[in-house]
């Protein structure tokens, strides 16, 4: 009898202990944009971190699109389990393209990002709707021995063009270390995008100066998206302005 009683409730326990188990979180892999770093994700990964997440934040290239989104799709391939991919401005192409193959990702969040279709490049997005001032803010294009040009943001423009609801001192450090995006990148044309198979999720707000609002609710009804979150007034990088309400859309993204 006693050896029964100790059964049931050894098997209660294991059962209980399944019912309560919850799967392991998807791990997040942000990949940041033209003009900015991996750095400008930090306030988002400490608010992800802090509610459980694993999280990568990958430097991207910024040569061609081919280029970076095969460096991303290197990065996801190297992840067990879940993926949760993240693209900002220029990389919401690259994630558009590094997702294809991987059947570890499971949703994609465009921050202030491009969404091309197939055959369209960031350039074409880019002049498709009137309002973004960004090609009046480039600093003269410095020429590599490589063939072609680096693009940069001129820095006494950057805190206007780039980061306007930017504390000034912190812009100033994102205009001087901002990462150079080549002439080509932009204009490189996208292959089949993967959210036309994948969920996605899209965040932005209306001081964009990069990418007009326009463009952006464009891209986003275009893709289906499941949430859009417009932030009233935020600029380009409203990851780094308003890190909660990107943090609060991707752990959406990751259920």
């Amino acid at each position: 009898m006693f050896k029964f009683a100790a059964a049931v409730a050894l098997a209660g326990a294991l059962l209980s202990g399944a019912a309560v188990a919850q799967p392991a979180k998807p791990t997040v892999v942000l990949v940041h944009g033209a003009f900015a770093d991996s750095s400008s994700w930090n306030g988002v990964v400490e608010i992800l971190r802090k509610d459980g997440f694993s999280v990568v934040a990958a430097a991207n290239p910024l040569r061609s699109v081919s280029n970076d989104a095969g460096y991303v799709s290197d990065v996801v391939g190297s992840i067990a389990g879940p993926v949760v991919l993240v693209g900002h401005s220029y990389g919401g192409q690259v994630i558009s393209t590094a997702a294809n193959g991987h059947d570890n990702v499971r949703s994609l969040v465009y921050v202030a990002a491009f969404a091309p279709d197939a055959g369209e490049s960031v350039a074409d997005l880019a002049g498709k709707f009137p309002g973004g001032t960004l090609s009046g803010a480039l600093a003269a294009p410095v020429k590599l021995s490589t063939g072609g040009v680096d693009l940069y943001i001129d820095q006494a423009k950057f805190h206007d063009q780039f980061a306007s609801d930017v504390p000034a001192e912190q812009a100033a450090l994102m205009a001087a270390a901002q990462r150079p995006v080549t002439e080509a990148a932009l204009t490189e044309k996208s292959g089949e995008p993967a959210w036309k198979r994948l969920p996605s999720w899209f965040v932005y707000g209306t001081g964009d100066k990069n990418i007009p609002a326009a463009a952006l609710g464009f891209m986003a009804e275009r893709a289906g998206s499941k949430r859009t979150v417009v932030v009233d007034g935020a600029s380009h990088v409203v990851m780094v302005s308003h890190p909660e309400k990107v943090a609060e859309l991707i752990e959406e993204a990751a259920k």
